[in-house]
């Protein structure tokens, strides 16, 4: 009797817990939901006026009424092609290399394994010193394109690395062990069997690594992106301006009307990163079929 009492009594405890627990879970959503609503209003109220094509097709300038986003969407454009192009090849090998080719643990793969994933965690201004000691100074790239995609693509390279690590173990080691059986090679297994399986994976992995880099402004003003600018880059070796530092810069602004163009500058740079988020839902919906 005393031991059915005890019984009821703890599982009494446990459902007020879960119950406390659910709450909590649910408030803390809850709230972050509604600060994100209320942000998303209040850009959208202040930007969405300025919305039109001359703003997307005109260069920064000391007039609100006549300043757009043209050098800075290019800009952009260019600094996160460049990044993606450096270092999602660069961040997926490394990934295949330590999964695939090393089939022990040793004290080499196991050091650099735990220096990927402290890497993940730094702050993204470490990785602007960094590119401003090795890329800007050392390598004599100066504030240039090129300078600025080396620095981001490093800042993006550990998550590119640990999200495709997890997508190539979630592939099943059937996979593997048939193509073997049927008289495969190593790099055919992989390249047929092992990366097309863990595709989605690697897609959604990229994607978020791409996204943050658009949205990363630190480490690019460490290595000299411009704060405002009014021309073109000819080549990977110009000056540049991104769309966050251009944000930024017209925010420092008093003037309201300088408020408004940050606001309808934010509001391009979200369709861009939901552009970017549908394409990897497409393109992981049709690597999985």
């Amino acid at each position: 009797m005393m031991v059915e009492l005890h019984e009821r009594r703890f599982n009494q405890r446990r459902r007020i817990k879960e119950k406390l627990f659910v709450a909590l879970c649910f408030t803390a959503t809850l709230i972050a939901i509604i600060a994100l609503v209320a942000l998303l209003v209040k850009v959208v109220r202040d930007g969405a006026g300025r919305l039109s094509a001359e703003f997307l097709t005109s260069f920064p300038s000391y007039k609100p009424e006549r300043a757009g986003i043209k050098s800075p969407l290019i800009g952009t454009a260019l600094v996160v092609g460049l990044t993606a192009l450096i270092g999602i090849p660069i961040g997926v090998a490394a990934a295949v290399y330590l999964e695939e080719f090393q089939d022990r643990k040793t004290r080499l793969t196991e050091f650099i394994q735990v220096n990927i994933s402290n890497l993940a965690g730094v702050p993204s201004i470490v990785y602007g010193l960094l590119g401003l000691a090795v890329f800007v100074r050392w390598m004599m790239l100066g504030r240039s394109i090129l300078a600025g995609a080396l620095t981001m693509a490093l800042l993006i390279l550990p998550m590119v690395i640990i999200v495709s690590q997890e997508a190539l173990r979630a592939v099943p080691s059937a996979y593997r062990e048939g193509s073997y059986a049927l008289g495969a090679t190593r790099w055919q297994t992989i390249r047929r069997q092992v990366l097309p399986a863990a595709a989605p994976g690697i897609f959604t992995g990229v994607i978020l690594a791409i996204s943050r880099a658009i949205g990363e402004t630190a480490p690019l003003i460490v290595v000299g992106a411009a704060a405002s600018a009014n021309f073109i880059p000819r080549n990977l070796m110009d000056s540049y301006v991104v769309l966050p530092l251009q944000v930024f810069s017209w925010s420092r602004y008093p003037q309201e009307a300088f408020h408004q163009n940050a606001a309808a500058a934010i509001i391009v740079l979200l369709v861009a990163l939901l552009l970017l988020n549908s394409v990897a839902i497409y393109l992981r919906g049709r690597a999985r079929r």
